[in-house]
């Protein structure tokens, strides 16, 4: 099966207990359509780049999944219908890294990047 990876981003004014339970219950729509869930991240609140819904911040969450494209389009699709979603993205990948992701790595374990000068 293909693997995927989505970042959902839900409205601020949700508990993190909420958001957490919106990243179930669109694992379970997943695991339902014969998907399974590699991995689950609860990024937390963050500040976004522009305003989306009149919203400033928004709770990120990351799945890494191993689905179906007809699994991964039914998530997706009540996913725009649910109110508290604001966006999700979904992406198809040839492998999933191993470890946390690069928002949940601490700024140290994130390695060089490069010779750059300094300003």
């Amino acid at each position: 099966m293909p693997l995927y990876e989505h970042v959902m981003i839900a409205r601020q004014d949700l508990s993190s207990a909420q958001a957490e339970g919106l990243v179930d219950h669109f694992s379970a729509v997943l695991s339902d359509n014969g998907g399974k869930i590699v991995g689950t991240e609860y990024w937390g609140v963050k500040t976004m780049a522009y305003k989306i819904n009149k919203n400033r911040k928004g709770h990120y969450a990351f799945l890494r999944s191993d689905a179906p494209a007809e699994a991964v389009q039914e998530m997706e699709r009540l996913a725009r219908l649910h109110d508290d979603v604001m966006r999700v993205l979904t992406v198809k990948v040839e492998a999933h890294d191993e470890g946390p992701s690069v928002q949940m790595q601490k700024r140290d374990d994130r390695g060089d990047r490069g010779d750059r000068p300094r300003r």
